[in-house]
């Protein structure tokens, strides 16, 4: 069983800077920039167990991801998570439907991977805000946050799909967060 383990934060456009700043400082090592497209879904057994499905598309690769809560009192969020690259989205979204799971929630994103000191450091934009996540062990997140001067830094205890519902728009039943786009800008980075 995989435990993923993370902290939420919510910035703004002039504490992104500084934290960019900061990783550089301290020597974090950027991996990449990706453009994404997360479905969740939500339903029957799994919302009793406080689960999800994910499906994740970045570029021409989609992960099918399964997370259900952890209780603990660390003040970082646990997550069972179990994931796999699937190959056929169309048909995996039918799988899930079929199921009897429904699609609640779309959101785009924007994601910066940074690396520090045993955790991964991502920065995260969405249509509705600016986010950054540190995973790894409870141990090494709190040291990741000494070293970048978070303690006043306001965490966000909700997840991506919440957050889309509340500043989201509705279409139909399902909360879609996308960036706006002209006819002729892609949405990838």
């Amino acid at each position: 069983m995989n435990i993923e383990t993370e902290k939420k934060y919510r910035l703004g456009p002039k504490r992104l800077e500084e934290i960019v700043a900061k990783l550089n400082l301290l020597g974090a090592t950027f991996e990449k920039e990706v453009f994404e497209v997360n479905y969740q879904h939500r339903g029957g057994q799994m919302d009793e167990r406080g689960a999800t499905l994910r499906l994740r598309k970045v570029g021409d690769f989609t992960v099918l991801t399964y997370k259900e809560k952890v209780k603990n009192d660390t003040g970082a969020k646990q997550k069972i998570e179990y994931e796999t690259a699937v190959s056929d989205v169309d048909a995996t979204e039918r799988i899930i439907e079929l199921l009897g799971y429904k699609l609640t929630a779309v959101y785009e994103k924007r994601r910066k991977y940074w690396h520090l000191d045993g955790v991964e450091v991502v920065l995260d934009e969405l249509p509705f805000g600016l986010f950054m996540e540190i995973e790894g062990t409870i141990e090494a997140i709190e040291s990741a946050e000494k070293k970048l001067g978070l303690q006043e830094l306001e965490r966000e205890p909700r997840g991506y799909p919440r957050l889309t519902v509340k500043y989201g728009k509705m279409n139909g039943e399902v909360a879609e967060a996308r960036f706006e786009r002209s006819a002729n800008q892609s949405p990838t980075i």
